[in-house]
């Protein structure tokens, strides 16, 4: 008896949750889904670099080009530059001083030559937005720059949610 009430009361728990509805994303006035905050936790820092590295790398290597290594002047350059954005509160490659990404880069002490530069202002991950500069000739250009040995990629994220992301390349 005790199996059966054990088979029983399992097949009910199962099923109660088959008959649960998807959340329903909220609607905008254009009829678009309102995008999702992507709260980026202080810890999280190293997991989505690193992700981006290893994602990158993995394109690379399809496309038949060397991986690329962070280096932490590029990482201080895109760091900057998606502060500085926010405060601009529009991306491009330009500084609010009047810095260009080369500006930017030598500043750092960077030893090598800058090749690239990719921004983005968005409410997307940092996946979907590598995705978005893949899907677009000149910014995947600068992922995959046969030249590039070093990255540098970093972000800064509003209050509201708002992530400004810049990627660096040099060799």
């Amino acid at each position: 008896m005790k199996p059966l009430l054990v088979l029983l009361l399992s097949t009910t728990v199962l099923l109660a949750g088959c008959g649960s509805e998807p959340p329903v994303p909220q609607m905008g006035p254009d009829g678009q889904p309102l995008p999702q905050v992507y709260d980026i936790k202080p810890g999280d820092s190293a997991k989505i670099t690193y992700r981006v590295l290893d994602a990158i790398n993995a394109l690379r290597q399809h496309a038949g080009e060397p991986p690329l290594q962070l280096n932490s002047d590029l990482i201080a350059a895109a760091a900057t530059h998606s502060r500085d954005m926010s405060v601009q509160n529009r991306p491009w490659h330009f500084g609010s001083d009047g810095s260009s990404p080369i500006d930017r880069v030598k500043r750092t002490g960077y030893q090598g030559n800058f090749l690239g530069e990719d921004i983005s202002e968005t409410y997307e991950t940092e996946m979907e937005t590598l995705g978005d500069w893949m899907a677009s000739k000149e910014t995947r250009d600068v992922i995959l720059d046969p030249k590039a040995t070093n990255l540098g990629f970093a972000w800064y994220q509003e209050p509201n949610g708002k992530l400004w992301w810049t990627l660096v390349t040099g060799d």
